[in-house]
């Protein structure tokens, strides 16, 4: 049997791939200069936008979804069974990672200026990490789905221990691997149950066997509820891990405060974005007939995970720490509405929810670690204290970290956060999960506390700092993420019309 392979759908991983190989020859053939730093940065900046652009040319053509490395209709069934296939769903969370993708290589060109670093094998495996992340909204088996996840999480574990003789990088990256490797291992376990039971590795088939549409090949149907229940309960925490839902949420703080903050930045967007892809493919593509299973697992993850995100984050003094239990509490916002996504008449409404948070949420945090970045320049501890007067100092890096601030709080002038908030709570509100939506309002107060105070120490008098000129790529890093977050904050509407999708393609 041979296969076709659309080469404009699989474009946009294609382009990063042939990036990050040319990176890596340039590296080893160009001499060791500061200009060969910043052309290699430009080459996986180009190879960014290069693959954005052919997103950008998938959806402009408005045409159904298409797909690639299929097996044909007599050997799969009826309509067949696809491995990689470009719908708004991938479009959507390929473009949101790919332009973070420009804002992590504009913080990688400021991190990487001082030298110290490998500049070639940093953007060779940052590239690497978005090919997966890329590919990984496209995937339509089990097979796809964990090479994709594993291609997202493998460089990470180099790209955090790239700092070398830092101790503190070696042990964030050792956790990192522990933590990822067990997660794989859990979710392969997982994985493997629901393959014995269904007999194929293709969603739509694994929905059609679920949903009893088919029946089971690989195992007796009295044995199939008890292990499908354990097979979908094991591929749910893997994927908690990769999100840092609790209780597998104690590594975040520790991973991001160690990690160069380009690298904390893509943990919490980039691969963040990729599990929750990753997530919502197996639970609502594979496994919506098992919804009564999974559900109320959701909706209790989501509950615990915002709440002890935000209760942490109110002990903190490091920016970045801070910021990484931030980030796990806007996971549970984000998971919140795929509690109620099993059911078929909602869950396409709660799945572009979600994937509207995460848009926002994107633009709204990485334009807080640009600036975190920008000031770690001057302040080795990155402490709190260490902003008091910024934008007083600074007025530009001060005045967008607030906004910044408060759009993660849901306050004005920062729109965007409310209206994330409100788009979610009416979601599950009208999903008839009242007490999700009041465990959420809860954890909305208190995550006002320690957001407000970090932006009242940017227009109090404190120490000056020591001024160094930053590198040029530190503003767009931030103009980016700002503009994004402002325009959010104008027309919402734009995120919701980007985010609706009326099927799986």
């Amino acid at each position: 049997m041979i296969q076709q392979i659309d080469y404009f759908v699989i474009a946009p991983p294609l382009v990063l791939a042939l990036a990050a190989g040319l990176v890596l020859l340039l590296d080893a053939f160009l001499p060791a200069r500061p200009r060969t730093r910043t052309a290699l940065g430009l080459v996986a900046l180009a190879g960014v936008l290069v693959s954005l652009g052919f997103v950008g040319a998938q959806a402009a053509g408005g045409a159904p979804a298409r797909s690639t490395f299929c097996v044909p209709p007599d050997l799969a069934g009826p309509g067949g069974a696809c491995s990689f296939v470009t719908d708004r769903f991938t479009l959507v969370f390929a473009g949101l990672v790919l332009v973070a993708g420009v804002v992590v290589v504009l913080m990688s060109m400021t991190e990487l200026a001082a030298g110290g670093i490998p500049v070639g094998e940093w953007y060779f495996l940052l590239l690497c990490t978005l090919v997966g992340a890329v590919t990984l909204p496209a995937s339509r088996d089990l097979i796809m789905l964990v090479v994709a996840l594993e291609l997202v999480s493998l460089p990470v574990f180099a790209l955090t221990a790239m700092k070398r003789y830092d101790g503190r990088a070696s042990e964030a990256a050792v956790k990192l691997f522990v933590v990822s490797v067990v997660s794989t291992a859990v979710m392969l376990f997982g994985v493997s149950l629901l393959y014995g039971i269904a007999g194929t590795v293709h969603l739509s088939r694994l929905a059609a066997v679920f949903s009893g549409q088919s029946p089971a090949p690989g195992m007796a149907w009295e044995t199939l509820p008890a292990v499908g229940t354990v097979g979908v309960v094991l591929v749910v925490a893997g994927f908690a891990f990769k999100i840092a839902a609790v209780p597998f949420h104690s590594w975040a703080a520790d991973v991001y405060q160690g990690a160069p903050v380009p690298v904390a930045a893509l943990l919490s967007v980039i691969s963040k974005a990729a599990g929750f892809a990753g997530l919502i493919l197996i639970l609502v593509a594979g496994l919506s007939g098992q919804a009564a299973t999974w559900a109320p697992i959701v909706g209790i993850v989501a509950a615990l995970t915002m709440t002890a995100g935000n209760l942490l984050a109110l002990r903190q003094r490091s920016a970045v720490r801070l910021l990484a239990w931030s980030s796990v509490a806007q996971s549970g916002y984000i998971l919140a509405p795929l509690a109620i996504a099993g059911d078929t008449s909602s869950h396409t409404t709660a799945i572009g929810t979600s994937m509207a948070y995460l848009v926002i949420y994107a633009a709204m945090n990485l334009g807080a670690f640009a600036v975190v970045m920008l000031v770690s320049r001057t302040a080795t501890r990155n402490e709190l204290d260490d902003y008091r007067g910024l934008a007083l100092r600074e007025p530009a890096a001060g005045l967008a970290l607030a906004f910044c601030l408060v759009c993660l709080a849901g306050l004005p002038p920062g729109l965007a956060g409310l209206f994330a908030k409100v788009f979610v709570f009416r979601e599950i509100v009208e999903g008839g999960w009242g007490w999700l939506a009041l465990v959420m309002a809860v954890n909305t107060v208190i995550g006002l506390y320690y957001y407000a105070v970090w932006a009242a120490r940017l227009f109090t008098p404190g120490v000056a700092a020591v001024r160094r000129r930053p590198p040029p790529a530190t503003w767009p890093a931030i103009g980016v993420s700002l503009v994004a977050a402002v325009l959010f904050s104008i027309a919402p509407q734009l995120v919701l019309d980007m985010t609706s999708f009326t099927a799986f393609g």
